[in-house]
């Protein structure tokens, strides 16, 4: 396969996507993202963790619904990949047409919907019991999604009935049947991992899926699954409702930069240390294998 070919389709924030005829190939670079802004610098393993994290939740949901992936091996990919560089990093995957909405869930109150829930009671529409604290556990997990917007643009909450009629203009005839299995499965995926991640002594307060459709028009699992990246991970041992949580993600990166706006997004080494060790932290603790065994 000539060199040419395999140059990024897509380039996000955080991966490339190569196009490998019948396939496609994700990478989970190392780059990291703040404030919709790429960071000077890489965050050494990250990819890694976050490809062999979703690996890990693809193979353990097989029975909810089927995802895209088919291989995390680069002996199966072209030479390209062949090489210390994407070795990890790189989920070989089924092309699909994408649905486009991002389904999140959110199991806990906080973020975006706490400050929602303080102002009308409400998360993306949704009222909710009267008294809520802040990171308390909602009665019922609630599915509350978005568009997925261009990057440089924010992505947009809508309701479960905007959903429907997103749909039903990409998708003529379908818009009802494709927006009630992805809220389906939305929630069915996120209840099966939050209950097993509990077991493993982490809680996933909110994540984010997406999907896409096959050639059969099948609802397929798509994109990256349950890494801190798109989810907030929060220790159990350390969880009191009524106040914010520590977590496994980005948050000492977000904490840091806000402390110092003059930084021009350029990270001190220990600020990437304590974030990759967190990154590690929560595939050790929801894997339980050591990150790189």
């Amino acid at each position: 396969m000539e060199e040419r070919q395999m140059k990024p389709m897509k380039e996000g924030k955080v991966r490339e996507v190569y196009d490998n005829g019948d396939s496609i190939i994700m990478v989970a670079t190392d780059r990291i993202s703040a404030f919709d802004v790429i960071l000077k610098n890489k965050i050494v393993d990250k990819g890694a963790i976050l490809t062999q994290m979703s690996k890990f939740w693809f193979d353990y949901t097989r029975d909810i619904v089927p995802n895209h992936m088919i291989s995390v091996d680069v002996k199966d990919m072209p030479e390209f990949f062949q090489n210390k560089e994407y070795e990890g990093k790189s989920m070989m995957c089924k092309k699909l047409q994408m649905i486009p909405i991002e389904c999140i869930v959110r199991g806990y109150i906080t973020g975006s919907g706490w400050a929602s829930y303080q102002e009308n009671g409400t998360v993306c529409g949704i009222t909710l019991p009267v008294g809520l604290q802040e990171s308390e556990k909602l009665p019922e997990p609630i599915y509350t999604p978005s568009t997925k917007a261009e990057i440089g643009l924010h992505d947009e909450n809508i309701s479960y009935e905007q959903s429907v009629e997103v749909l039903e203009k990409a998708f003529p005839g379908k818009g009802e049947e494709y927006a009630s299995k992805i809220k389906e499965y939305t929630l069915a995926l996120y209840k099966k991992c939050a209950d097993y991640a509990l077991t493993k002594g982490i809680i996933i307060a909110d994540t984010k899926f997406e999907f896409g459709l096959d050639e059969d028009g099948n609802v397929v699992l798509a994109d990256e699954m349950l890494t801190p990246d798109s989810s907030r991970f929060w220790p159990l041992e350390c969880y009191q409702a009524g106040q914010g949580q520590p977590s496994f993600d980005k948050q000492f990166v977000r904490n840091w930069l806000k402390a110092n706006p003059d930084s021009d997004y350029l990270l001190p080494q220990d600020v990437i240390d304590k974030t990759i060790a967190k990154y590690k932290e929560a595939f050790e603790m929801l894997t339980g294998k050591k990150f790189g065994a």
